[in-house]
């Protein structure tokens, strides 16, 4: 069985236009975890046929699996199917770079020249914009593989309420969902069965980025981001509370302004939305603190990815594997549904918003080809109008 894997067709693209694709979705990518876990299927599976259906869904399922932020971890995995451990760094370092340098460049504007009172107008624009370009990737996803199959459906629902109602992802419910559908489809002969458990519980290595600086403040930074990367699952979004948590409640590094900023700034930066660690790094401790801060995060779900993939690849065509992916997925699906209502709630205010994220659908709907940095800049353009009129 394992003989497919031996004599693997040569990838259609090379590891260099994998590296350019990850660069131009990291500076080019609005919308948050959901929009551009769409657009990695639209580009690299629908458009370009790089990535196969199945090595797309065995990835998203990993990365739902895996703590850290999605998106990231969708990419690095991206990489890996076929450059492996080479492929998954540069991918990971490519998609990540260009948000972190933009949110670097914001935090030096905002720590230089007081705060960036013009941001709430651009962000009450892009905010509303932003729900239509994820709501629309939702839909896609949705449509692409829960299918009309009963039970996905089922799950895929339970989680939609589960993610609203809570307002938060509920990671065990992924793996419940995943065993739901493996024992449902392909149950095992006997329960002792290997492989799949090795998978859902691998665990992460224990890394201690800071350990070796000498500065207090800056080793109390790295240590709070391991265990934020180490201990949030799902989107980027749900690192959110987490770090509100650790950064303002308990170690009163900045004020409740100062963190509705940084979440502002990671809303209006492309690429994945965790970033905003990077300009919250930056707001504590400047450089340094911005680079430990974005690496903390991120290393976790780096290793968790890397040495979780070769069983995927391994056991990703088994029958009992690929009835736990289906599972996995649907849940990850309706948590990613139900996190756009979420985010929904707080971006769609008033009538300009609703009007805002009704034109975004609908222009995505009906222009096919229409890039999503053109919707965000009109938008962008438009809160810088509107909010002023509507909050003098």
């Amino acid at each position: 069985m394992n003989t497919q894997e031996a004599i693997e067709p040569k990838p259609a693209y090379t590891l260099w236009q994998m590296i350019l694709y990850m660069l131009r979705l990291g500076s080019l990518g609005f919308g948050g975890p959901v929009a551009l876990v769409g657009y990695m299927h639209r580009d690299l599976v629908e458009q370009r046929g790089w990535i196969t259906e199945a090595d797309y869904k065995e990835g998203l399922a990993l990365a739902q699996l895996a703590p850290g932020p999605l998106a990231a971890q969708l990419g690095i995995y991206m990489g890996y199917v076929h450059y492996r451990v080479l492929g998954a760094t540069l991918a990971g370092l490519a998609f990540v770079l260009p948000s972190f340098l933009m949110v670097v460049a914001l935090g030096w504007a905002y720590v230089r020249y007081g705060g960036l009172p013009w941001m709430q107008a651009v962000f009450y624009g892009v905010g509303a914009a932003v729900i239509g370009i994820i709501a629309m990737s939702a839909r896609k996803l949705t449509t692409k593989n829960i299918g009309k199959d009963k039970l996905l459906w089922a799950i895929y629902l339970l989680l939609v309420v589960v993610t609203v109602v809570t307002e938060s992802e509920v990671a065990w419910l992924f793996i419940a969902a995943g065993v739901l559908v493996w024992l449902l489809r392909a149950p095992p002969k006997w329960i002792g069965n290997g492989g799949l458990p090795a998978i859902g519980l691998a665990q992460v290595p224990a890394l201690s980025g800071a350990s070796g600086l000498d500065l207090p403040l800056l080793t109390q930074i790295g240590i709070f981001f391991i265990k934020a990367g180490t201990f949030v699952f799902g989107s980027g979004l749900a690192i959110v509370p987490f770090l509100y948590g650790g950064v303002v409640t308990e170690h009163h590094w900045l004020s409740d302004k100062q963190f509705v900023d940084a979440v502002a700034v990671a809303m209006i930066t492309p690429g994945p939305v965790v970033i905003t660690v990077g300009f919250i790094g930056y707001l504590i401790a400047g450089l340094p603190g911005a680079s430990l801060a974005a690496l903390g995060t991120f290393i976790p779900c780096y290793f968790f990815t890397v040495v979780s993939a070769p069983y995927f690849k391994k056991y990703g065509k088994r029958p009992d594997v690929l009835a736990f992916v289906d599972g996995i997925t649907a849940a990850a699906i309706g948590a990613i549904t139900g996190s756009v209502i979420v985010i929904a709630r707080r971006s769609i205010t008033d009538w300009p918003t609703i009007v805002i994220a009704v034109l975004t659908v609908l222009l995505l709907w009906k222009f096919k080809k229409l890039q999503e940095p053109l919707i965000v800049a009109l938008a962008a353009i438009a809160g810088l109008i509107i909010y002023p009129l509507l909050h003098h």
